[in-house]
């Protein structure tokens, strides 16, 4: 049985469900599974939190303000997060030469490792998506969030 259909409710007619809901479910579908198979890949100690640090484009060479922004969180939440992932071995933060008390977020080797199995596992859903949708549906579908994407209504 398929991922993306083996409900059994009738669907629900789109023009009674917002926008909003319509990106969220897929998303957050999309980080648990990222969480479930990061786990079973031996990524342990990462919560859904922790995907804030790690998206695309991901933390390497960013300062930890800029970060925050990114993730629309405060940067309290965000060292406490950077924090966290430090004390999993997947980022160190370091000073900034010659720029006083700024620092930057580095990857480790584990978290290169950790961001690479990332995008392992977003290729696998694209694949089962687009062969769920039809590849003709599934690369309008990306065009369409890449349209969004770089459009001013998401800035």
């Amino acid at each position: 049985m398929s991922t993306l259909s083996s409900s059994k409710k009738p669907p629900v007619k789109t023009e009674h469900i917002l926008i909003g809901a319509l990106l969220r479910v897929p998303a957050q579908a999309i980080h648990r599974r990222l969480i479930n198979e990061l786990g079973a890949a031996g990524f342990d100690g990462l919560s859904l939190p922790h995907l804030a640090v790690l998206q695309f484009p991901g933390p390497d060479g960013v300062r930890p303000g800029a970060l925050a922004k990114r993730a629309g969180i405060s940067k309290q939440a965000m060292n406490q997060l950077l924090r966290s992932l430090e004390n999993l071995g997947y980022v160190v933060r370091s000073d900034l030469q010659n720029e006083g008390s700024a620092r930057v977020v580095r990857l480790t080797k584990r978290g290169h490792a950790i961001y690479a199995k990332m995008v392992d596992i977003l290729h696998d859903i694209e694949r089962e998506w687009s062969v769920e949708l039809g590849p003709k549906r599934f690369a309008q579908l990306k065009e369409l969030l890449a349209v969004v994407w770089e459009s001013p209504l998401v800035r």
